[in-house]
């Protein structure tokens, strides 16, 4: 992640991890097709739930629930995925002491939820507290069990001297269960962690100033989104993929700023673009409105656009032939249907599409 250390207030801090992932250039990307080949637009997407407050990371629960966090209030919220209502599922997790932090993603392992907590620690300029960067366990609607200082360890294993960071706790972003524990990406010192269920942390590959964002596994595959260096020309934002025995990424698609996340749902593999911007823009500048892209994987290694006109989205999740997409403003907009466009995973009935 490309950031200066010019700048140390609290402010300067939450503008640039604003810009490094966030704050995206213009994407490029195909309009998507339909089943005959034709050119179609894209499915108008209808909102299902707002007011969350800085929404980041989402996931479908096994009750078929969606669930996402609310870094500025520190809580997990259930999202009934027919009729929108909003539940509190576990609260007063650490709150954002930045834009970007508190609860950030949230996982299932069976019946058992976990929340990535980030940038609540002493090393994020501007907090008053030394909250535990890590794993948390959900034991209850208000108790809570930390499993994995992921802080702690980062700050213990600082990534190479070639790696320029500032805040030595990282910048945890999203996590995925595995066998035995979870994957984490964290977009400050560019790389993917494992943590146990025991707290055990391991790296499992350093990588060059790409920005690691979203995480998706299918088998024994990794896939990965890039967001890129700043300022996240859509020629650096990626979708790669890499074994965990042998971690070495290989593009499977590329061609679109910024992207924040990368699913699995019903046509094979998606991915999710936060948007673009006109031009140079300044560090903390927002992404155009309603400019971010739901994108389809496409066999040739581009993307076709599954839905566009989203305003600064965060993340999504699949359930029922629909995507979810949560957004930083607070809403979650439903997809419905999800098609595909020459996915190399397209599911029964999926569009192939010429795009």
């Amino acid at each position: 992640m490309t950031i200066k250390r010019t700048l140390i207030t609290g402010a300067a801090v939450a503008a640039l991890l604003l810009s490094s992932l966030l704050a995206p250039a213009a994407a490029t990307a195909t309009a998507p097709t339909s089943e005959s080949g034709r050119g179609a637009p894209p499915p108008t997407p209808t909102l299902l739930a707002s007011g969350l407050q800085q929404a980041s990371g989402s996931t479908i629960g096994p009750d078929g629930a969606l669930y996402v966090v609310e870094g500025k209030i520190g809580q997990v919220t259930r999202i009934d995925t027919r009729s929108g209502a909003k539940t509190p599922f576990v609260t007063g997790l650490p709150k954002a002491v930045i834009p970007i932090g508190g609860p950030i993603d949230v996982a299932f392992i069976g019946r058992t939820a976990y929340v990535l907590v980030a940038n609540v620690g002493d090393d994020v300029p501007g907090s008053t507290r030394n909250d535990i960067d890590g794993i948390y366990r959900v034991d209850g609607p208000r108790s809570f069990t930390v499993i994995a200082d992921i802080g702690d360890w980062s700050l213990q294993n600082p990534p190479p001297p070639d790696v320029e960071f500032f805040l030595t706790r990282g910048v945890p972003f999203a996590m995925e269960p595995v066998r035995g524990g979870f994957l984490v990406t964290d977009g400050h010192h560019n790389r993917v962690v494992k943590a146990t269920l025991s707290g055990v942390v391991s790296e499992v590959e350093q990588f060059g100033n790409t920005v690691p964002t979203g995480l998706a596994v299918r088998g024994p595959r990794v896939y990965m989104a890039e967001a890129g260096p700043v300022p996240h020309l859509p020629e650096t934002g990626r979708v790669v993929t890499f074994g965990l025995k042998n971690p070495a990424p290989r593009v499977v698609g590329s061609g679109a700023s910024l992207l924040v996340d990368v699913e699995f749902g019903p046509c094979g593999l998606y991915a999710l673009s936060q948007g673009d911007s006109p031009g140079e823009i300044e560090a903390g500048a927002p992404a155009l409105p309603d400019s971010g892209e739901l994108l389809a994987v496409r066999r040739d290694g581009t993307f076709a656009v599954v839905a566009a006109g989203l305003d600064l989205p965060t993340s999504v999740a699949f359930t029922r032939g629909a995507a979810y997409v949560t957004t930083l403003d607070g809403d979650v907009w439903r997809v419905d249907p999800v098609k595909g466009a020459q996915n190399p995973h397209r599911g029964k009935g999926c569009a192939e599409g010429r795009g």
